[in-house]
């Protein structure tokens, strides 16, 4: 596995106060931004004014995020009494109770399989679960050693990003510091895990149309982007922004398909040298040969 450093242009899009934690992000079809604050149990809007407003407050935490076709969105997270806990968010920001799973231990991240049928990542189970959305039933999709961690002990998530790209469900594997490619078999049953990469960290990630990953590193302060022949090259560091790098989203519009919108909290979690810094919403303009993102 080669690696490589080319910085992309950066640009400061919000900045929110030291020790917020922005866990996860969409973005609607004009570009509005939608951003889970973990600690908040909050959902942030971000829309054409660029003013950040609260969009959505659930009691509990916020972690994972997904849009639905009808614009509505799906929160991952925990309720006030710490059960991990769905709820939908309709366009208007009204929240509603979805699904409790509590035999769920950290609900994280979360992406379409077919239809009305989601996965979601659970972090400490090693698990990825699936809800179908309109019965509200819930299930195991997969729970595989390589998507848990060492030992129990250990306090950084192992399953936490999921994006499909070409049939495969890629998940990242945090603890582990690897990516782990799912094949999708028919009607949406898991196939035998295999790791797609080790040796680096990824937190959330998002694919471009060459199957090219781009993935934030959390801890590492960084966001990288994976080949699909296994070369890594960074993109951007602290002198960007990204301390505490979380979650990445392309822009949808035709002027922002080439713009990875990133989420931070500043370093909070293992702060940089220079001290935690405000967490942020970061915009990058990369370059994929003039193609349009996904």
């Amino acid at each position: 596995m080669s690696t490589t450093d080319v910085v992309v242009p950066s640009q400061i899009i919000a900045e929110f106060p030291i020790n917020t934690f922005l866990e996860s992000i969409v973005i609607d079809s004009d570009n509005t931004l939608f951003i889970t604050s973990h600690y908040e149990g909050q959902v942030i809007r971000i829309g054409a004014d660029g003013i950040p407003t609260t969009y959505a407050t659930i009691a509990g935490k916020a972690t994972g995020l997904a849009m639905k076709p009808d614009r509505s969105l799906l929160l991952s997270g925990w309720d006030e009494h710490e059960i991990s806990t769905v709820w939908t968010i309709a366009t208007d920001g009204s929240v509603e109770l979805l699904a409790k799973l509590p035999e769920a231990i950290f609900l994280n991240g979360l992406t379409k399989l077919v239809s009305d049928r989601y996965l979601i990542a659970d972090s400490y189970r090693g698990a990825i679960w699936e809800l179908n959305t309109a019965t509200k039933n819930v299930s195991i999709w997969l729970e595989h050693p390589e998507l848990a961690r060492t030992s129990p002990e250990e306090v950084f998530p192992a399953v936490n990003g999921l994006k499909i790209y070409d049939n495969f469900l890629y998940a990242s594997n945090t603890q582990k510091r690897q990516i782990v490619r799912i094949p999708i078999l028919a009607d949406g049953l898991a196939g035998e895990p295999e790791i797609f990469v080790s040796g680096v960290n990824i937190d959330d990630f998002a694919f471009d149309v060459q199957g090219n990953l781009y993935g934030t590193t959390h801890v590492f302060n960084s966001v990288i982007k994976i080949s699909q022949d296994r070369h890594v090259t960074t993109i951007a560091q602290l002198e960007q922004g990204v301390a505490g790098s979380t979650a990445l989203a392309f822009g949808r519009t035709n002027e922002e398909v080439t713009s990875i919108y990133v989420t931070t909290n500043g370093g909070m979690s293992y702060p940089p040298a220079t001290g935690i810094e405000t967490a942020k919403v970061v915009k990058l303009k990369v370059d994929v040969d003039g193609l349009p993102l996904i």
